[in-house]
């Protein structure tokens, strides 16, 4: 064999396993960490059907624009897209921006010195100036959603002000035929340390902002985090700065001293998006009933997730039981849907299950009026009353 043979050869299986890496494993990745436990071909009530279509249907939480799926094509993986957004009803998805994940990625004690996002941003071929700024990283899912929206034909609009949500409710379609997004972070140490980042996030559209992950930040402590501490200088200056400009503060994941902090000293309510309750999950990421009512004083909304840390199942009867503890502590004015859909996460069902999710709320007994403000009138109030004019 020639020098040139091995060289032409060495070649080719570079060139297979860069096609493998770019074009084959993001997809395999998607399709792995995100599944359902009850396969799609979902089918609701008479009765469940009939209310659900009546609903303005909100979920606090999905992380899709961390993968590089299509928002407006179906797929027959991970959990939502527009379409089955549409078939769900959902009339308002909060979309979050994931910008970092510890390796050996765990509940209890996670460093802040790894990240496997990195690989996946060059695998699904984000632009370089991703790979190496977590705030790039927030900024370039905010322009996936932008994009996403404006290639809609109308189906979707992002929202960013009170108004603009007023508009999309008084000229009809939300639900079946039309999506409002708001977008959201998984975090932020985007902000990489400096404040003025708070700005650059506002202005690329961002309105609902959690503070930590799975790792302890320059804000403050994780509920999965190596030291599990409280607000930091930084933390407090910056959660002022999100106040001030009607940006709402997400306390998913944050650790208890965080949560105390932040409910000690904010002056609007407050979201935890996606979470269960320790009274029928114990876990800690989960809300004690003390903090369910400290919350529910202060006005916010807590969205019970679908997957097995929030509420210790995979049933929808599992996150039914949360919700009733939530509603039965916090007060039906403060429980709303947080399914966590696309984040790394099995959950009970995907987005075209929602009707499921109604009908099970009516068979555990909960009045209509209960279930137009667990579904989404909750969050709808709070967005009202809460964005930007």
């Amino acid at each position: 064999m020639t020098k040139r043979f091995w060289l032409s050869a060495l070649a080719a299986l570079v060139l297979i396993a860069l096609g493998l890496f770019f074009f084959v494993v993001p997809r395999e990745v998607d399709r792995r960490m995100n599944g359902v436990a009850m396969p799609p071909g979902y089918e609701a009530t008479p009765a469940a059907r009939t209310l659900h279509g009546r609903l303005f249907v909100a979920d606090l939480h999905d992380d899709a624009l961390l993968w590089s799926r299509d928002l407006l094509r179906r797929h027959d993986y991970g959990h939502t897209d527009l379409p089955r957004l549409q078939d769900g009803r959902v009339a308002l998805q909060v979309f979050s921006t994931v910008t970092k994940s510890p390796r050996g990625l765990n509940f209890e004690r996670n460093p802040s010195d790894s990240d496997t996002i990195t690989a996946l941003v060059m695998a699904q071929r984000w632009p370089p100036r991703t790979w190496g700024s977590l705030l790039e990283r927030a900024l370039y899912q905010s322009e996936k959603l932008h994009a996403a929206a404006a290639a809609s034909g109308g189906r979707m609009q992002v929202v960013r002000t009170s108004g603009e949500l007023k508009a999309l409710l008084a000229s009809g379609g939300l639900g079946g035929g039309r999506l409002a997004a708001l977008l959201a972070t998984e975090g932020l140490h985007p902000l990489e340390g400096r404040l003025e980042n708070v700005d650059r996030l506002y202005d690329a559209g961002f309105r609902m902002t959690g503070l930590t992950h799975f790792f302890d930040n320059e804000l403050g402590g994780s509920a999965h985090g190596m030291e599990k501490g409280g607000l930091t200088p930084f933390g407090r200056e910056v959660v002022r700065r999100l106040e001030q400009k009607k940006m709402i503060v997400d306390l998913a994941h944050a650790s208890p001293k965080v949560v105390d902090d932040v409910l000690a000293m904010a002056k609007r309510p407050v979201v935890v998006s996606h979470t269960g309750v320790q009274g029928t999950c114990p876990g800690p990421r989960n809300l004690s009933d003390d903090q369910l009512r400290r919350i529910a004083a202060n006005g916010g909304v807590v969205g019970i997730g679908y997957f097995h840390g929030a509420v210790c199942g995979l049933s929808l009867g599992d996150i039914v039981r949360a919700i009733r503890h939530a509603v039965r502590v916090a007060g039906i004015a403060h429980v709303a849907l947080g399914s966590d859909f696309n984040g790394a996460t099995r959950t009970a069902i995907d987005a075209t299950g929602l009707p499921l999710v109604t009908q099970t709320l009516q068979q555990a007994g909960f009045s209509e009026a209960e279930i137009i403000a667990i579904m989404g009138g909750n969050v709808q109030r709070l967005l009202l009353a809460q964005l930007p004019e």
